[in-house]
C-alpha cells in the first residue's frame, strides 16, 4: 500500500493494529469549579528523561472536550497505570459522559489525594505520575499533551531493589488494535528459542 492509496482505507484502524501494544495512561484532571474527569489514552510514552516528561495524544473523538480541557486550563494532571484488576473500570471510563461528570463515581474507583497537583490519583493503580503541563501541541485533530513528572507514587508491592518495578506484579495492560493484552511474557535478546 503506498501513501496515494491512504483514501482508500481506514488508517486509524491500520494504524492501530499495527502499532501495538500500546500501554494504557488512565489520566485524571479536574476542571475550575473542581469536578473530577477520568479518562483513558493508548497513545501514551516517555517524551523525555531529563526533565522526566510523559506524552498522551488527545484526539478529537477521545474525550478532548474534558481531558484536554481541563488540562489546558489545570495546566496538572495524573497519569495512573493500568493494571489487570482495574482494566474493566478503566474501560467503563472509555466511554462518553456528559462534560462534569466524575468518572471516579461512575466507575466506582476508589481516588486518593495528589501530593502536589489538585486531581486525585487511582488509589489502586499500581503506579501514578503528578504531571505539570509542559506544552500542548496541536497536530491536525489531536493534542499532544506533554507534562513533566513532579511526583511518583509506586505500590511497595511493585517496587524491586535497584529502583526497579517488577513487571509481573505490575500486571499492565495494553491496548490491541480495539481489543486488549496482558502483559505476561517475558524473555531477554539474545535467544536462540524464537523462530527465524
Amino acid at each position: 500500500m503506498h501513501k496515494s492509496e491512504f483514501k482508500n482505507h481506514d488508517m486509524g484502524k491500520l494504524v492501530k493494529g499495527a502499532i501495538v501494544p500500546r500501554p494504557i495512561a488512565w489520566v485524571s484532571t479536574m476542571d475550575r469549579e473542581g469536578r473530577k474527569n477520568l479518562a483513558p489514552f493508548s497513545f501514551f510514552t516517555v517524551a523525555s528523561m531529563n526533565p522526566l516528561t510523559l506524552a498522551i495524544s488527545v484526539g478529537e473523538q477521545e474525550r478532548q472536550k474534558d481531558t484536554a480541557f481541563n488540562i489546558k486550563q489545570s495546566e496538572e494532571f495524573v497519569i495512573n497505570i493500568v493494571s489487570e484488576s482495574l482494566a474493566n473500570a478503566m474501560h467503563e471510563t472509555s466511554s462518553y459522559y456528559e462534560p462534569g461528570e466524575d468518572e471516579f463515581a461512575v466507575a466506582e474507583v476508589t481516588e486518593a489525594e495528589s501530593a502536589y497537583v489538585k486531581p486525585p490519583r487511582v488509589m489502586a493503580s499500581p503506579v501514578s505520575f503528578e504531571c505539570k503541563l509542559t506544552q500542548v501541541i496541536e497536530i491536525g485533530t489531536s493534542n499532544l499533551i506533554l507534562g513533566e513528572v513532579i511526583a511518583y507514587h509506586l505500590r511497595d508491592d511493585v517496587y524491586m531493589e535497584s529502583d526497579k518495578v517488577d513487571p509481573r506484579k505490575l500486571e499492565a495492560i495494553g491496548r490491541m488494535a480495539g481489543d486488549y493484552t496482558f502483559v505476561r511474557d517475558f524473555f531477554s535478546l539474545p535467544t536462540d528459542t524464537l523462530p527465524k
